[in-house]
């Protein structure tokens, strides 16, 4: 198990850009695949991006070329580097981590809202 602390959300204009953070607790971060998610008001929670243990990502087609993932595993951190914002991409988002399979471990999430 470990424990996620994100942080780096706030309020935009659409076009800015916001990193994310995300700190894990633990020592045995760098074995765990981390991911983002968001929620909408109104909408269910949606994959925005994964970081296996490996390195290698995987994005959401609606985030593809604006956003990266990365992960500093010196420092238990994954970020979510956020570019061209638009009003869409408003919402809560979440890091989570897991060794395979679910993802079993959860953040509390960051507000971003995107004005227009």
């Amino acid at each position: 198990q470990v424990q996620l602390v994100e942080s780096g959300g706030g309020l935009v204009q659409a076009g800015d850009s916001l990193r994310l953070s995300c700190v894990a607790s633990g020592r045995t971060f760098s074995s765990y695949n981390m991911g983002w998610f968001r929620q909408a008001p109104g909408k269910e929670r949606e994959f925005v991006a994964r970081i296996h243990w490996s390195g290698s990502t995987l994005y959401a087609d609606s985030v593809k070329g604006r956003f990266t993932i990365s992960r500093d595993n010196a420092k238990n951190t994954v970020f979510l580097q956020m570019l061209r914002l638009k009003p869409e991409d408003t919402a809560v988002y979440s890091c989570a981590a897991n060794r395979g399979g679910d993802w079993t471990n959860w953040g509390q999430g960051t507000q971003v809202t995107v004005s227009s």
